[in-house]
């Protein structure tokens, strides 16, 4: 028997506003001169295994949505391997002599080939296309774009988080196509092609890629570069706090670019107070209190449909007291990012998992206890490990400036994990600035900045630890509001609550009986699962479709403060 799904709209959004998604996709590196291309495309469903072009793109899709997704206007999932083609005509551009036409493609899933005018310009796959493609050298007087995009989940290579052909418990509808946004940039011939910052507590280093000597304006002030670097002091420096999220703005001049960027001053580091192994915010104690965010939305899957949606989802987990989210195995739009940035969220930052995820291995064995296994000979796939190296080098490239960011995730629970030491040093090499928690869940390694918990089925106890303690997964209690429920027949969760009072009960209860006595004790953060229901999982704190907060707001923000309170008080 099927289970009963239920057709749901986030926010109450009937369709995406005309305008949704056409805003700049980098808020943190802006220039003037960029032309959305998102909204409606031609769209044809090939032959599996053909390179052909289509004789007829008889439907249409609106971009950035998937294709499985309602919004995309498609709304069904192709057998795997099909291609699926995408083509538009170009807006006109006007481009002077000397300046190029940057394409960006933001996330596919999980592969493309790039045509213009019917002529191959690239091949990307998941969010390389954030580069840029220069089309340029294929333009003519008119212009058509053509993306072929291809997607196989029996690949393991390719991450692909917690989607999957057979959706259910704490598996999700798999997505695949365009999933962000699609858009040109014109620059000049010799661009500013990126920034690096780095951060204290009273300056930011700025390092330029690109030209080695320009000016930066920095409140109200022109300073000159040279070796492509800068250092920015602000003038009464105020440090990035969830409750102080200050930011900073520049903008960067080098020949005929110009760029816009901010940065914040915060830092991080491991420390001992009074015997205990803690994590510190600007040289600070800080208690990380946060939810497992999964980033699904059950009109546009992985998309939400207008990017005012981030801002929602932060600005109701704030208004409940809490201050970090886990980003869990997805990477999302820079909006997402910049939102937390200046609402004052901490990100904790999982890497997308691939390979293969085995039940008894990865669930069943640390479940009853064994949690203790060498992952040399897991995820043994030459392929496998090299493309989650590569993703994982991009993925720190791609958000490294982003202050909200101060945890990095390696691997979860064992899935597609291989060499975590050897991992663990591999990401510190490229950020040496933010706390790496290698291995959330089970099979730790020797390398980790913390020891990281998942604790669901018995009361959490802080242990004994040379390093901080994170529980950075917990909870997972359901309560099912039908009227607000993708499956009407199936519900997962870890305790279940018919009563949103008892749930609230059960919560406080949680909070105050476990979290409390070990955020005094020592512990560092809690991260409870989680945001909001996805799918079958009905243990969010919001509905799905966003429309419910079933906790009492003003009693959850009483616990959030009480909690942060006696972190801050005497320690034992």
């Amino acid at each position: 028997m099927k289970p009963e799904l239920k057709q749901l709209k986030t926010y109450g959004h009937e369709s995406p506003p005309e305008a949704a998604w056409d805003e700049h996709p980098r808020p943190q590196f802006r220039r003037a001169r960029f032309l959305s291309l998102n909204g409606c495309w031609e769209f044809a469903a090939g032959a599996a295994g053909s390179d052909s072009f289509p004789e007829e793109f008889s439907k249409t899709i609106r971009v950035p949505f998937p294709v499985e997704a309602s919004l995309s206007g498609i709304g069904k999932h192709f057998p795997e391997g099909t291609p699926l083609w995408y083509r538009r005509q170009l807006p006109e551009v006007s481009v002077q002599e000397g300046e190029s036409v940057l394409l960006h493609i933001d996330a596919v899933d999980q592969e493309a080939n790039v045509f213009v005018n019917d002529t191959f310009a690239a091949h990307i796959h998941t969010f390389q296309g954030r580069n840029g493609i220069d089309i340029t050298p294929y333009l003519t007087d008119a212009n058509a774009l053509t993306i072929r995009v291809t997607d196989d989940l029996s690949r393991k290579a390719f991450p692909y988080g917690k989607q999957t052909l057979k959706r259910g418990g704490m598996w999700y509808t798999p997505f695949s196509g365009i999933w962000q946004s699609v858009w040109l940039e014109v620059v000049p011939r010799d661009p500013i092609r990126g920034v690096r910052i780095h951060t204290s507590l009273t300056e930011a280093v700025v390092e330029v890629e690109g030209p080695e000597s320009g000016t930066v304006l920095f409140e109200d002030h022109e300073i000159p570069y040279q070796n492509g670097s800068v250092v920015l002091r602000p003038k009464d420096p105020v440090c990035w706090t969830p409750d102080t999220p200050q930011l900073y703005s520049f903008t960067i001049r080098a020949g005929k670019d110009e760029v816009q960027s901010y940065f914040a001053l915060r830092t991080l580091s491991v420390q001992t107070e009074s015997g205990v192994p803690r994590l510190f915010l600007n040289g600070k104690p800080f208690f990380f209190h946060g939810l497992l965010d999964q980033g699904y939305w059950p009109d546009g899957i992985c998309t939400p449909p207008d990017p005012a949606c981030f801002n929602e989802d932060i600005q109701a987990m704030k208004e409940l007291g809490f201050n970090t989210l886990r980003k869990h195995i997805k990477l999302e739009p820079e909006r997402f990012y910049y939102d937390c940035d200046r609402l004052g969220m901490i990100v904790f930052q999982d890497m997308v998992n691939n390979g293969s995820y085995s039940f008894f291995r990865d669930t069943f064995l640390p479940t009853v206890g064994i949690k203790k296994l060498s992952d040399h000979g897991i995820n043994r796939d030459p392929a496998c490990r090299n493309m989650f190296l590569d993703c994982m080098e991009q993925t720190v490239s791609l958000l490294y400036n982003h202050p909200s960011i101060c945890c990095w995730t390696i691997f979860n629970e064992g899935w597609g994990q291989f060499d975590a030491d050897e991992a663990h040093d591999q990401l510190k090499a490229l950020d040496d600035s933010r706390i790496i928690d290698t291995a959330s869940g089970w099979f730790v390694p020797k390398n980790s900045d913390v020891s990281s918990l998942h604790v669901y089925f018995k009361p959490f106890r802080l242990p004994a630890s040379d390093k901080p303690v994170l529980l950075s997964e917990f909870g997972g209690y359901s309560c099912k509001i039908p009227a607000h429920s993708f499956n009407l027949s199936k519900t997962y969760g870890y305790r279940f609550f018919k009563d949103p009072a008892l749930f609230m009960d059960a919560l406080e209860k949680l909070y105050l009986g476990e979290i409390l006595p070990a955020a005094k004790a020592g512990l560092s953060g809690a991260i409870y699962t989680q945001v909001s229901d996805v799918e079958d999982e009905t243990n969010g704190l919001l509905t799905y479709d966003r429309a419910l907060c079933k906790v009492d707001r003003p009693r959850m923000r009483a616990i959030s403060e009480k909690i942060l309170f006696e972190f801050a008080g005497p320690k034992v």
